[in-house]
């Protein structure tokens, strides 16, 4: 990253973590051979490696089965697979899935193709906060629902959801619930044990790995749950996820999973401080400036914005030494509300105007109060100039 540019989109991938790089070194250049190949030593070498980081993402998610992990290229791959996976698997139980409308597009868009294909889904609502009303869930549930997604941690504004509450309702009607973690793994305690969830998807290169390596969770019960693959030709992860695995990616995973629950309780209480920092140091110099989401039950670094009277995306320009995220989303030349604001009951103008702002391990207090500096100056510039319209 430019060291002219203060990044703060870590909700959108963080950088990967020297400790990590160096975890995978030995797997590129050492261990190199395919896991697959069990027939020579230099294979049975690498089969032991994967197997090490599978162990060691199934300890740190709060399982000591080991084959309940399935390694993936991300946590797209892996609510793909958790989705359609189960629905195909479970059609005959019935067809029908609920979900929430805040989910990320990589549920809301698989469950959507399953709906064009028979499915019936049920998207339930959010309060002003961003976060479920169970009453909502339990009231959506039905004697043909099969599957329940419901996002751990929302990614545009850090609201985190009763995931274990609304596991108790579901199982209560023996249905399974999917549970997209990938913006909580790794910022706050994430145990399968604990939340009760079925399926849980995470992604690496939110908490300090590389791109292109995640995993899906799968509880192994009696009978075993059956999940359809979405890739054939070589039975790799038990048969649920053809293709030579990731090693170098796998280790690398296992130890940035590793490193952030290990800092839990240091890392947690100092990106909240910083947050908080960055909201007051914005919110208190300007009016007509809103936090949008829970202010409690929230990630701890991660804020989202509105600023009354300009576009977000004007904003987005005129930053251009900022590395962060507009609440709004482009479509060819117009720009388009996020849906997650809108769902939450933001009027339109407001979440036009609104920026997701995430701090990490590497943010400084000095980068924080350069950046709030930064947009109060841009945002009274640009409503000065719009008053002169």
């Amino acid at each position: 990253m430019d060291g002219d540019v203060i990044y703060l989109d870590y909700s959108a991938s963080t950088p990967c973590d020297p400790r990590v790089v160096e975890a995978m070194l030995p797997h590129l250049t050492e261990t190199y051979a395919n896991p697959s190949s069990r027939n020579h030593r230099p294979g049975r070498d690498a089969f032991r490696a994967l197997e090490d980081a599978r162990a060691t993402v199934a300890r740190r998610l709060g399982t000591r089965s080991p084959t309940e992990i399935y390694f993936t290229s991300g946590a797209t791959e892996a609510n793909n697979l958790a989705l359609r996976g189960i629905a195909q698997a479970r059609a005959d139980r019935g067809r029908h899935i609920v979900t929430q409308a805040t989910e990320h597009p990589s549920v809301l868009e698989p469950l959507r193709s399953l709906q064009l294909e028979g499915w019936d889904l049920t998207e339930i609502g959010v309060d002003e906060n961003g976060q479920l009303r169970l009453d909502d869930l339990a009231a959506a549930l039905r004697d043909d629902t099969v599957l329940v997604s419901l996002m751990h941690a929302n990614n545009e504004t850090g609201t985190l959801q009763p995931i274990r509450q609304a596991a108790a309702l579901v199982h209560q009607r023996d249905v399974l619930i999917h549970c997209d973690a990938a913006q909580s793994v790794g910022k706050v305690k994430v145990d399968v044990s604990d939340l009760d969830v079925d399926l849980l998807t995470l992604s690496g290169h939110k908490f300090y790995a590389p791109n292109g390596i995640g995993a899906l969770y799968l509880r192994r019960t009696k009978p075993a749950l059956k999940v359809h693959p979405l890739f054939l030709g070589g039975g790799h992860e038990s048969g649920l996820r053809s293709g030579t695995p990731n090693l170098p990616g796998a280790a690398g995973l296992a130890r940035a999973l590793e490193l952030a629950v290990d800092a839990l309780g240091v890392e947690g209480p100092r990106t909240t401080d910083l947050r908080d920092r960055l909201e007051q140091s914005v919110v208190g110099n300007l009016e007509g400036c809103t936090i949008n989401g829970a202010t409690d039950h929230r990630l701890p670094g991660t804020t989202n914005l509105s600023f009354a009277g300009i576009e977000g995306n004007a904003l987005l320009a005129s930053l251009p030494d900022l590395a962060v995220s507009s609440g709004s989303a482009c479509t060819s030349s117009h720009s388009e509300a996020s849906a997650v604001l809108l769902a939450m009951g933001v009027v339109p103008a407001l979440a036009r105007a609104s920026l997701r702002l995430s701090v990490g391990r590497f943010t400084t207090t000095e980068e924080v109060d350069r950046a709030a500096g930064r947009i109060v100056e841009e945002v009274q510039r640009l409503r000065s100039l719009a008053r002169r319209r």
